[in-house]
């Protein structure tokens, strides 16, 4: 089965062709990151726009790349919650509307379930090694994840204030480095000294839970006290170093108090190339079967929506038409939408 996906619940517009769940025939992501750039940030009201301009040019080249045509697709995915919803309105709007013509089954997808479904993209073997302890790390949302199959997750910690990627851009920013942050301050911490800057690490020792708001004060606070004595690439270097290490230690934590013995790590933080490193060599030391997607699907992108939407529809069955548009909503064991 050719399942189309569909995702635009921020600022990138993207469509895939994936076959069987597994097989990316193609997967175009059409990004707006230098139209926000001059914001500082992405604006909900431009992103949902430029949705609706792209959105057609976007198909067209997933079609074409994939070598489908759209009376060959079997089943529509489309992302529906939770993200902006005059960006998600714009996908879930032209997935009805491809289903309706088409004749077609749809399915609703939780933007978090699509990460998810981003490890099996890259590893296939995973369907076989449940349950798995996955950690979720973007820009709005960092969770540690069980995951016994489709459909079947308990949250088994989450950030009690910002995000990992949150952490990063609101750093970044402090550090007077342009948008997209998160990117920009990885760069500026090549090379400089880890250690150089003591600062907290949120909530280390207890439980499974994160906390990243402290992190941000104490950069505030050193950089208002240091006045520039400093090279920024160690504050950087520093700072990241800080995120990274709670990272990697809660999810080592949630491995051995789990006993699970596979685990991934997904969304946009995954492919910052620190936290990679990190997680590998954790890996090797704990003796655990670790997947990170390759960079073009930790960050947004529609083949993740159309893996996570095959297992769906097969486990269980399409969503009606009425399906609502959600700006947040829980990562939850399997509801109709």
């Amino acid at each position: 089965m050719k399942v189309l996906g569909i995702e635009t619940s921020c600022d990138e517009t993207s469509v895939a062709v994936v076959e069987s769940g597994a097989r990316i025939r193609s997967n175009i992501v059409a990004s707006q990151v230098d139209l926000h750039a001059r914001y500082g940030g992405v604006v909900p009201e431009v992103a949902s726009r430029h949705h609706v301009e792209r959105f057609i040019p976007v198909l067209r080249e997933a079609l074409a790349v994939g070598e489908t045509k759209l009376s060959e697709v079997g089943l529509i995915a489309v992302t529906n919650r939770p993200g902006l919803l005059g960006a998600l309105l714009v996908g879930v709007s032209a997935a009805k509307a491809l289903a309706m013509a088409l004749k077609r089954p749809i399915v609703a997808i939780h933007h978090l379930e699509g990460h998810l479904y981003s490890a099996f993209l890259a590893d296939s073997t995973l369907h076989e090694r449940h349950p798995i302890v996955a950690l979720i790390v973007s820009g709005g949302h960092t969770q540690l994840v069980w995951m016994e199959g489709y459909g079947r997750y308990a949250l088994l910690g989450a950030t009690r204030d910002d995000a990992a990627g949150e952490a990063f851009d609101k750093g970044a920013r402090l550090l007077g480095l342009p948008y997209p942050g998160g990117p920009n301050l990885s760069k500026l911490a090549v090379g400089g000294d880890p250690e150089r800057v003591p600062f907290p690490r949120g909530m280390i020792s207890e439980g499974l839970d994160f906390s990243f708001s402290g992190l941000k004060t104490a950069l505030r606070t050193f950089l208002d006290k240091d006045r520039g004595a400093t090279p920024l690439a160690d504050v950087a270097a520093s700072y990241e170093a800080a995120i990274v290490d709670v990272l990697v230690t809660k999810l080592r934590r949630a491995l051995q108090m789990t006993g699970v013995n596979t685990a991934c790590v997904v969304g946009g933080v995954a492919a910052n190339r620190l936290l990679q490193r990190r997680m590998k060599a954790m890996a090797v030391e704990e003796g655990v079967h670790l997947v990170m997607p390759e960079p073009m699907l930790c960050t947004d992108n529609a083949a993740m929506i159309a893996a996570a939407g095959y297992w769906r529809y097969h486990t269980c069955g399409p969503d009606a038409l009425s399906f609502d548009t959600l700006a947040t909503a829980p990562l939850a064991t399997f509801q109709r939408a």
